[in-house]
């Protein structure tokens, strides 16, 4: 099991930065390790909202079937994993004092024993917690460049 916690400051509101968060589908221009998302149910948000999210890591491409498990406003977006790793995640969006979002992205995963060497020792924790870093990043210039 990795438990992977990463944050970031955004200069803009939960209402704005929820607004780009809420696009399931839009996560592949921020998340690259996300190469496409296709949706299993007819509603593409909300609690329920299931989807398969082809996902590149290194070598290792991946097929997780996901579900929206928490979905509120402006506030959070909790995801459940299954498939080769099984776990879950959760957005969190908090209002700092200066008017900006702490965004923070947090994710519990079980990977199989096949990749016990690469993904569950702390190096491969670390490589997950760069890239998404890297993730955040994105999500933060789309953000503030949509202002």
């Amino acid at each position: 099991m990795a438990t992977i916690c990463v944050t970031i400051e955004i200069a803009a509101s939960p209402k704005q930065v929820w607004e780009v968060v809420k696009d399931i589908s839009d996560h592949v221009n921020w998340m690259k390790d996300a190469e496409r998302i296709d949706f299993l149910t007819e509603q593409v948000s909300g609690v329920g909202t299931m989807f398969d999210c082809a996902t590149k890591v290194g070598p290792f491409r991946l097929k997780d079937k996901m579900e929206i498990t928490e979905w509120v406003d402006e506030k959070s977006m909790g995801v459940s994993h299954e498939g080769l790793v099984t776990g879950t995640g959760r957005f969190s969006l908090v209002e700092t004092k200066s008017n900006e979002t702490r965004f923070t992205w947090e994710e519990t995963l079980h990977f199989p024993y096949w990749m016990g060497g690469p993904l569950r020792n702390p190096v491969g924790t670390r490589l997950l917690a760069l890239i998404w870093r890297k993730n955040l990043k994105l999500l933060k210039e789309q953000v503030e460049a949509s202002l």
